[in-house]
């Protein structure tokens, strides 16, 4: 099924093909979002995790490392996403008696925003706390990611 062209979609062409927006003619700024979302787990499981006691290893340092890896490779994973030069990525974890709280501040100095950096980083940091606690707790789940601050300067 052929799209309906639109002139009002920004990410279809006249003729109602894919295309990626024209950020050309946007001036270089300073932008930043900030996203978060929280995974759900077994009291035991945190317990476990701030012993270091967990089967895989260090799993906040991995997950933060997933996460920047994560906000680097946007553009591979969404389409249409601009390849970005990010300036900086941030993870940073608030670890509670049933879960953890994954925030993402990422930061660049161009033509479009970095929210979906931001919403990728969290959203791949979470996957990889799952991953190497899915051993011991059958039961978690991740939720909420949404970007709580985006601006430019």
């Amino acid at each position: 099924m052929k799209p309906v062209p639109n002139p009002e979609f920004s990410h279809l062409d006249p003729a109602g093909h894919a295309r990626m927006v024209d950020v050309g003619a946007k001036p270089d700024l300073q932008r930043q979002a900030i996203a978060e979302g929280r995974l759900t787990c077994a009291r035991q499981t945190i317990v476990a995790l701030r012993a270091q006691a967990l089967p895989k290893g260090d799993v906040l340092t991995v997950a933060q490392i997933a996460g920047i890896q994560a906000a680097k490779a946007t553009s591979t994973l969404i389409p249409l996403c601009h390849q970005l030069a990010l300036s900086g990525v941030k993870l940073d974890f608030s670890v509670e008696d049933d879960g953890i709280l994954i925030r993402a501040t990422v930061r660049t100095n161009g033509k479009t925003g970095v929210e979906m950096e931001a919403l990728t980083a969290v959203s791949v940091a979470a996957l990889t706390i799952y991953d190497m606690c899915k051993a011991v707790d059958k039961e978690m789940s991740i939720g909420g990611i949404h970007v709580i601050e985006k601006k430019k300067e």
